[in-house]
């Protein structure tokens, strides 16, 4: 055949040009795109940065997969390679400990350790720095706020989900007003179980008051003479170190003890530092790896602080990660229909920036109608293997494969399946025996009995042995 010449804008109508732009080269390498076979480079300030339709309107990441499909060693990756960039990391509270290993490895880790006979305490009520460019008036609100719904969340969240009457919120308010005037402005979970004590027991003051302030004062009790002691009820004993590159909160001691003392813990360590991160004056990027995110949204109170902090997240220079297994994660958050689930599933879908792993069978409806994936995607997600992820970056959606660019020192300091390992798998490499040497040798004793052909063996070895 003739060879046949044309123009690129004609051959393009015959095969179209597929490969994709991709996102740049700016911030790490995270994997490679299997669609334009290419390196792909992410990172949720650029994007955010970006101009075009290529970028983003918000620095948030969701996470989401089955388990060991690669969630926490692709997040690990992304975390680590983008301090080379000047970004820092945060992790409020590491349940399974796997991320101590990795502050440990990097030079200038921090791991603050709660629990398990340390005398570390974290106070949920700190003030934490000033913002800048605030007014006093507006300071305060906002540390007021923070503090009066660290202190709804644990108590909804300890008596089941139940909401709080307007008397008992009333109450609260109150109690922490007290505390911050007795204490010059230093309050803890024991000043303000000692206020409720002392409403409810002012004969003088209003009945509905002291009525009030017992529920709220046994939950309370848990932190000060309970299984929560030690940790969450006086001044904090610890700093946060604003200029270490990684800072863990290792709360896997804690987590131990059932999930409602795994979510209060949740609650506390991150209020601390929402208190200490959420600086701009400091002009630093953080990474907030948030994992088990579901445990962050388990009473109306709780989550209406969440969506604020994730709002909030670009003004304060952070990216939250959050990691959740599947949609159904969300269903543990209040009732089916409720407001509290239905928030839930909002704010999930409102992440902009969406990492999908490999799903499960039963995911894929949560997919299309949660998500609004396409049924291609949903389809794929199936399919993907270890490390591979559909990463949803603004407008446009890419196939990245994480461990296509890790080196032995990051998969080995990155796996978590140490504990899947089988116990009573074969390793033993050795060859098998030449079948000959297994072959029985007819004797003496049983020629007569024993057929030395194969048939024989079969039939009558058996029963000599």
């Amino acid at each position: 055949m003739p060879a046949h010449q044309a123009t690129s804008q004609h051959l393009a109508g015959v095969y179209p040009f597929v490969a994709d732009g991709g996102l740049g080269h700016r911030g790490p390498i995270i994997g490679v795109d299997l669609n334009a076979d290419a390196l792909w480079h992410f990172s949720p300030w650029e994007s955010y940065a970006d101009t075009t339709d290529r970028g983003t309107f918000s620095t948030n990441i969701l996470v989401l997969g089955a388990y060991r499909s690669g969630k926490s060693a692709t997040v690990k990756t992304l975390v680590t390679r983008s301090l080379a960039f000047g970004h820092q990391a945060v992790v409020p509270s590491d349940a399974k400990g796997e991320w101590v290993v990795v502050a440990d490895a990097i030079p200038g880790g921090t791991v603050i350790r709660l629990g398990g006979g340390t005398t570390a305490r974290l106070n949920p009520l700190d003030r934490g720095p000033r913002r800048t460019g605030t007014t006093d008036e507006q300071h305060e609100q906002m540390v007021k706020q923070r503090r009066i719904a660290t202190l709804i969340s644990l108590v909804q969240m300890t008596l089941g989900g139940t909401r709080l009457t307007a008397v008992e919120h009333a109450v609260i308010h109150e109690a922490l007003h007290r505390c911050i005037t007795t204490t010059g402005d230093h309050p803890t979970l024991r000043g303000v179980y000692e206020q409720l004590g002392v409403i409810a027991a002012d004969a003088t003051g209003d009945f509905r008051l002291a009525e009030a302030a017992v529920q709220p004062r046994f939950v309370l009790r848990r932190f000060v003479d309970g299984d929560l002691s030690g940790l969450f009820e006086d001044e904090s004993t610890v700093a946060f170190d604003d200029q270490a590159p990684i800072v863990v909160v290792d709360t896997s001691e804690l987590f131990a003890r059932g999930d409602l003392v795994a979510q209060l813990t949740q609650v506390c360590t991150t209020a601390w530092i929402q208190a200490v991160v959420s600086d701009r004056s400091a002009h630093r990027t953080r990474y907030v790896i948030r994992e088990e995110g579901w445990r962050d949204m388990t009473s109306l109170a709780s989550l209406q602080m969440y969506q604020q902090w994730l709002k909030l997240s670009r003004h304060y220079g952070i990216s939250n990660i959050v990691i959740l297994h599947k949609m159904g994660d969300l269903d543990a958050v209040g009732d089916a229909d409720s407001q509290e689930r239905n928030l839930a599933y909002s704010i999930a879908a409102d992440i902009e920036n969406k990492f999908i792993f490999r799903s499960n069978t039963q995911e894929q409806h949560a997919l299309r109608t949660r998500l609004n994936m396409p049924a291609p995607h949903v389809d794929m997600a199936r399919q993907l293997r270890k490390g591979e992820f559909l990463a949803y970056v603004g407008q446009y959606a890419y196939l990245v494969d994480c461990f296509a660019t890790s080196t032995q020192w990051e998969y080995d300091l990155f796996q978590t399946d140490d504990a899947l390992t089988t116990p009573d798998r074969d390793t033993d490499t050795t060859p098998p025996a030449d079948l000959d040497t297994l072959w029985p040798t007819p004797t003496s004793e049983t020629t007569d009995r024993v057929d030395a052909e194969l048939d024989g063996w079969l039939t009558s070895w058996k029963e000599l042995s």
